[in-house]
């Protein structure tokens, strides 16, 4: 059994003192069986886990019950509370790789079904193709201010603007698309901060002033998704047709596709958050026309005709 799904089936059992197999493999993603597999490796480990068969059957875990990590390390702790990073992340936020045997330690043995663990049939890369190596604040450089819970001033450089000193009470830090990102409020707003324009900071003599009953990962889903829906600037276009799946790469969820029509064009809408973003159409050079607003499309020849002239 991964961590992850050992965690999560856990987390089911302690929610609800009494459950049935049906409803914790709702829970996980996984089938009954599986489930039934992983209650016997709890067991096994020496969890109080109660599974009784029959009408009146279910699963409980005996009160008081918690998950024992006293057989992990305080470096492989911080290692399986880090899901979802991969190798070189957890490097440079400064956690110790994790060792074959911690690995052991959780995942288990193999399956009694001969199955290989899927823990050592997936990899995990969040890199970018093609990617820099990051720059900017190092992650494990500021890891330890943020674990001290203490306001940061944090010297930001936004683009076409001077950089500013800015104080803001951090929650923690996201990973996301293969940069980082620091996730704080400033006066009371959220806000996502790349590390990459942050180029010095200042940790403050003052704890830290969170919202009440606001968890990072709250925030972080709140600006994240606001981001990727964001944008009021809708530009009409028709795309060829042999173009369309690289469009769909290129600008992601901001492209809503319609269905193909019979002259082998696709119409869509990019949503843009401004005017300037247009330029991302210059890609596509003569295989997207855009036929609205007439804004965008003036904007759009007015790029396009300085391309030429810088060319001449």
């Amino acid at each position: 059994m991964t961590p992850d799904r050992c965690f999560s089936l856990l987390l089911a059992l302690r929610s609800r003192p009494d459950t049935t197999v049906a409803a914790l493999a709702e829970d996980t993603g996984v089938s009954e069986r599986t489930v039934m597999r992983d209650l016997r490796w709890l067991q096994d480990a020496g969890f109080p886990v109660l599974a009784r068969r029959g009408r009146y059957g279910g699963v409980s875990m005996l009160p008081g019950a918690a998950l024992d990590t006293s057989r992990l390390t305080p470096p492989e702790r911080e290692h399986l509370a880090l899901t979802g990073l991969d190798e070189d992340q957890r490097r440079r936020l400064g956690v110790e790789a994790v060792s074959d045997r911690a690995r052991r330690k959780v995942a288990g043995a193999r399956s009694g079904d001969g199955l290989l663990a899927v823990g050592d049939l997936v990899v995990s890369d969040n890199r970018p193709w093609f990617g820099r190596d990051p720059g900017g604040v190092s992650p494990a450089a500021l890891i330890g201010d943020l674990r001290r819970g203490v306001r940061l001033k944090v010297h930001y450089e936004r683009t076409g603007r001077p950089p500013q000193w800015r104080t803001v009470d951090p929650y923690g830090l996201l990973a996301k698309g293969g940069r980082w990102y620091l996730v704080a409020d400033e006066a009371g707003t959220p806000r996502l901060l790349n590390l990459l324009k942050i180029d010095r900071w200042e940790p403050l003599r003052t704890a830290r002033r969170l919202r009440p009953d606001v968890r990072l990962a709250d925030v972080a889903a709140e600006l994240t998704s606001g981001w990727e829906t964001a944008g009021d600037l809708e530009v009409h276009l028709r795309i060829q047709a042999y173009q369309v799946e690289r469009a769909q790469r290129i600008l992601g969820s901001r492209l809503t596709l319609g269905e193909p029509e019979p002259d082998g064009t696709t119409p869509g809408v990019l949503r843009c958050r401004v005017l300037e973003d247009v330029r991302q159409i210059l890609a596509f050079a003569d295989s997207a026309t855009v036929t609205g607003p007439p804004e965008a499309r003036d904007h759009l020849k007015a790029l396009a005709q300085r391309i030429v002239d810088h060319y001449r």
